[in-house]
């Protein structure tokens, strides 16, 4: 399957109404999808060891969806097995008064990783144009009247250029990034909520905030669908993924990251070949030291 069918990066407007959220759409079958999941998970794991030890570029995976639409699910599955000295998985809650008390891109800046990480971060700056957008909370901000006394849509236009020229500045300093949106439907929304009431396994997974997003469905799609057009770009592309079968979108999430993480081509660091010429004696001066051999 070619996801560029996914993908948004300015040259095409997104209308999330005419999308599909699940997988019948596409010729894809279950168990093929699942093998492929699995084989692409190796892989990335492999890649990931190269570019950890490269150390030249940084990967940043955002995930961005209506609630249960299986963020912390797709995060876990996909990523399994990665080596997590190199991975750091960053959940961006309500901010606190610190992070309030400063730009609104800061507390994200506290967690780009290293060159040679990757960061996956679940929710990020882009609640400042979702949440905020739907809540009109800027209004509340302790900041000076030139900076939010303004109609909505100057303040939110002002965002998303500023989420633009940032997500350039990353590209320009070695970092790649992949935005995902996962589309879930209204009603398989509902049928999640539903189990994780019926299930007291995961009772703890629902709470009455919840539901009272759920009244405001419409406004976060107009908002996700602005957020997409306003900041998809060549370089920090937006895939917007279905959520409705969360084995179709493991698939795709994991085949877009290997994607990648391909283009980049992390290779393990060479040695100098004066150093690869002290490499015998070394061994010789392990062995002595052990007084053993090695076995083959």
């Amino acid at each position: 399957m070619n996801t560029d069918i996914f993908k948004y990066d300015g040259q095409r407007k997104l209308s999330l109404g005419r999308l599909s959220t699940d997988s019948r759409n596409f010729d894809v079958v279950k168990n093929e999808a699942l093998k492929m999941t699995a084989e692409y998970q190796e892989k990335i794991e492999i890649m990931q060891e190269k570019l950890y030890a490269e150390a030249k570029e940084g990967l940043i995976i955002i995930f961005q969806a209506m609630d249960a639409a299986g963020k912390d699910s797709t995060i876990k599955h996909v990523m399994s097995g990665i080596n997590p000295q190199g991975v750091d998985v960053t959940s961006f809650k309500q901010p606190s008064h610190e992070e309030l008390a400063h730009d609104f891109l800061w507390r994200i800046e506290q967690h780009i990783p290293r060159r040679g990480h990757i960061a996956i971060m679940n929710r990020s700056y882009y609640e400042d144009v979702l949440v905020v957008k739907v809540h009109d909370l800027q209004k509340g901000y302790k900041m000076p009247r030139r900076c939010i006394d303004m109609p909505a849509s100057d303040f939110f236009h002002k965002r998303y250029k500023h989420i633009k020229n940032y997500e350039e500045y990353l590209n320009d300093n070695g970092y790649r990034l992949l935005k995902f949106f996962l589309n879930i439907s209204f009603f398989k929304q509902k049928e999640r909520f539903l189990q994780r009431i019926d299930t007291p396994d995961k009772n703890w997974k629902f709470s009455e905030a919840d539901l009272k997003e759920r009244k405001f469905w419409n406004e976060y799609q107009d908002a996700y669908e602005s957020a997409v057009n306003h900041t998809a770009t060549v370089s920090a592309p937006w895939y917007v993924v279905p959520a409705d079968q969360k084995w179709f979108t493991r698939y795709i999430v994991s085949k877009i990251i290997f994607e990648e993480l391909s283009r980049i081509d992390p290779q393990y660091p060479e040695i100098s070949e004066a150093e690869r010429q002290k490499l015998p004696e070394y061994r010789k001066e392990l062995l002595r030291q052990s007084g053993g051999s090695l076995s083959s």
